[in-house]
């Protein structure tokens, strides 16, 4: 696999823990109560922190050859 398209499923990847978040925190919100909804949204969060930080180093990586 080239590296590029490394990066391309590396990025899907990220894009999917952002899809999962903003489901997590919708349920965390709306549905959920007491240590159920504290405990999804904080694996919301971290789910989010990690996605930002998966598609800053994609980013910052540069151009592939």
């Amino acid at each position: 696999m080239t590296p590029a398209l490394q990066k391309m499923w590396i990025s899907f990847i990220a894009m999917g823990f952002m899809v999962i978040s903003i489901f997590l925190i919708y349920l965390s919100r709306y549905k959920l109560k007491g240590f159920f909804k504290g405990l999804t949204a904080i694996i919301a969060y971290i789910l989010m922190i990690l996605a930002g930080l998966i598609i800053l180093i994609v980013v910052l990586s540069g151009p592939t050859t």
